[in-house]
C-alpha cells in the first residue's frame, strides 16, 4: 500500500537529520535566538533580496496562520479568503476562535481575483459589520492552481488601493515556485505581498515554516503573539537548522521540483489512459476524475482521498506527492490504470 495523501507522510530529508544529529549537543540560546536561526535570517534575506523584513520560525501552517492574521488585525476586522482556502475550510475554524471573521468568495480555480473580492467590500458598509481587512491567499492553492506573476501584481494593486493587507500562506510555496507554468520568483513575494510563509513541513523538513513579514506596520511585538499563542519554541534551534540546511544552497527548490516531476508523471499517464480532471493544476496536487468502480480498485494498492462526488459514476480523487515520492511506485499507479 502506496500512499499518495499528502506531502508530509515522510520524515525529513537526510541531511536535515543529520544537521540534527551533529548539532545534537550543542548549547545554544532558546527561543529562535540561537545561532543557527539569526544565519538562517539573514541568509533567506539575502535570497528575497531584502534586508528590511522580519522573519520567524514557526512550528506549523495552522499555528502560523492564525499568529499571523490574528496580530495583524484589529478586533472588528475580518479575512476574505476563497471558499476553497485552508483556513476556512481545514484549520477547525482557527482563525475565528481568536476572534476574526472569515468572509468566504466563491472561487472556481481556487484563486482570488479583484473582481470577486470587490462584491464582498461594497457588502460590508458601516460599523454594524465586520471590516474586510486582509485578504488571505495559498499558492498554490488547496486545489493545486498557482498564481501567474501578473495575477499576484493585480491583486497586490488592488489591495494596496483598498487599504487591504495581501497574506499568503505558503505552505507549498515550493511547489509553486517550481511549477512548470510559473513565472514568480521568492524576490517577488518580498515586493508583493505583506507577508507570507515559507513552508518547510511539506517540503522535506520535519516540522516548521518561515513567516517573511514585509510591511513596518506589522513587525511590531510579533514575538510576543508567537508567545501568547503557543508557538514559540524553546528549541528554536530545530527549526533553524532545518531552514538553514534547506536554504545553504538549492534543496529546498530541488525538493519542490521532485514533488512536482513525480505529480507530472501521473498527471500525463492519467491524460493518455483517458481521463480528465476536475482542475488544471501545475503543482504537486492532482485532482483526476476516475470511475467509482476504478476507483475501489484502486484503494487496494494505493491509499488517495475520494476529494468529491462529480456524478453518480464518477468522483474526483487527490493525488498528492512529496520530496520523496518513488518512482518506482508512481509508475505502478499509472500501470495500475493501463490494467
Amino acid at each position: 500500500m502506496y500512499s499518495f495523501k499528502n506531502d508530509y507522510s515522510e520524515g525529513a530529508h537526510p541531511r536535515i537529520l543529520k544537521a540534527l544529529i551533529e548539532s545534537n549537543m550543542e548549547q545554544v540560546e532558546g527561543y529562535g535566538e540561537d545561532p543557527y536561526c539569526i544565519e538562517t535570517i539573514e541568509l533567506i534575506k539575502k535570497k528575497i533580496g531584502r534586508n528590511d523584513i522580519d522573519i520567524h520560525f514557526i512550528p506549523g501552517g495552522t499555528q502560523t496562520n492564525l499568529t499571523a492574521i490574528s496580530a495583524f488585525l484589529r478586533p472588528h476586522e475580518a479575512v476574505i479568503a476563497a471558499n476553497t482556502g485552508h483556513i476556512l475550510v481545514h484549520e477547525t475554524g482557527a482563525i475565528e476562535a481568536t476572534g476574526h471573521k472569515v468572509i468566504s468568495v466563491a472561487s472556481i480555480d481556487g484563486k482570488l481575483y479583484p473582481p470577486l473580492i470587490k462584491p464582498a467590500l461594497d457588502a460590508h458598509t458601516d460599523e454594524h459589520m465586520v471590516k474586510p481587512k486582509l485578504v488571505y491567499i495559498s499558492n498554490p492553492t488547496e486545489i493545486g492552481s498557482i498564481y501567474s506573476k501578473k495575477e499576484l501584481e493585480e491583486l497586490s494593486k488592488f489591495c494596496n488601493e483598498n487599504k487591504l493587507y495581501l497574506y499568503v500562506d505558503g505552505a507549498r510555496l515550493g511547489s509553486a515556485l517550481c511549477s512548470e507554468a510559473n513565472d514568480l520568483k521568492l524576490s517577488d513575494m518580498g515586493s508583493l505581498v505583506d507577508a507570507f510563509y515559507i513552508g518547510g513541513t511539506k517540503n522535506g523538513a520535519l516540522i516548521g515554516e518561515a513567516l517573511v513579514i514585509c510591511r513596518d506596520s506589522l513587525k511590531e511585538d510579533f514575538r510576543f503573539f508567537i508567545k501568547q499563542k503557543g508557538a514559540m519554541l524553546a528549541k528554536g534551534r530545530l527549526l533553524g537548522i532545518q531552514f538553514l540546511e534547506l536554504f545553504k544552497d538549492d534543496l529546498y527548490f530541488d525538493l519542490a521540483k521532485h514533488a512536482n516531476d513525480m505529480a507530472y508523471i501521473l498527471r500525463d499517464g492519467i491524460k493518455n489512459a483517458g481521463y480528465g480532471f476536475l482542475i488544471n493544476s501545475s503543482s504537486n496536487q492532482i485532482f483526476p476524475i476516475l470511475p467509482n468502480k476504478l476507483i475501489e480498485k484502486l484503494l487496494k494498492d494505493f491509499s488517495f482521498y475520494v476529494w468529491e462526488k462529480v456524478d453518480e459514476e464518477n468522483s474526483a480523487i487527490r493525488l498528492v506527492t512529496s520530496w520523496a515520492t518513488k518512482k518506482e511506485y508512481v509508475l505502478d499507479f499509472v500501470a495500475a490504470l493501463d490494467k
